[in-house]
């Protein structure tokens, strides 16, 4: 995948999981080289569904979806996810240091790119203080299989630094900031109206401090 501008276009997606009826049926989406969408609706509407279809995590069962005029079926994953950055609402986190977790965003990232990421999601002060049961602190710090040693706001925050770091053309934001504090999101709602910048985004959101910042509905 080459990502010239970042125009995404879904075009009649059809999507069952399988079942032959219900979640997406014939959806059309234009998303324009850097315009900011929101995705609205209530649960089990398919808002994460037509992400993750995006993602390619599941193939379509019918239509297609183009970025930048390309196929996404045609296109290797690995380009496809490199060009997309995504905070969703249930953050993977891996049983490896908080460095290894945010460079999965850019894994030949230096100290001070993954600690000014870090900073950027409001995370810098809070993992300074973690320490394992092996005694490695701050960064060194393993997070137990997925991120059972952190809470929801830390692993979403983490998730947050990481999208900061990869700085992909592309973002999806799956309700990017659910399990955060009003008092964190307002801090990290500066920096991810900054991150938002010049990039294609969609965003799925309820809360209408995400939704000021988009452009279209």
């Amino acid at each position: 995948l080459v990502v010239t501008g970042g125009r995404i276009d879904v075009k009649s997606v059809t999507f069952h999981y399988g079942k032959g009826f219900g979640v997406l049926d014939g959806i059309d989406l234009v998303v324009r080289p850097g315009e900011k969408v929101g995705l609205v609706g209530p649960s089990g509407a398919g808002k994460t569904t037509l992400a993750n279809l995006i993602l390619r995590l599941y193939d379509l069962e019918g239509g297609k979806i183009l970025i930048d005029g390309q196929d996404i079926a045609e296109v290797t994953q690995n380009s496809l996810r490199a060009n997309i950055g995504v905070v969703s609402q249930d953050t993977a986190l891996f049983h490896r240091s908080l460095r290894d977790n945010i460079k999965l965003g850019m894994p030949d990232a230096t100290d001070a790119q993954v600690i000014a990421a870090a900073r950027k999601a409001e995370a810098h002060e809070f993992i300074l203080g973690l320490r394992d049961n092996r005694e490695r602190a701050g960064y060194d710090a393993y997070v137990g299989e997925r991120g059972v040693k952190l809470s929801g706001g830390q692993r979403q925050r983490v998730a947050i630094a990481r999208v900061f770091l990869k700085d992909a053309p592309i973002l999806i934001l799956d309700e990017a900031t659910s399990a955060l504090d009003s008092d964190i999101e307002a801090a990290i709602q500066e920096n991810l109206a900054r991150l938002m910048e010049n990039k294609t985004v969609i965003a799925i959101a309820h809360r209408l401090s995400t939704i000021a910042a988009l452009d279209r509905l």
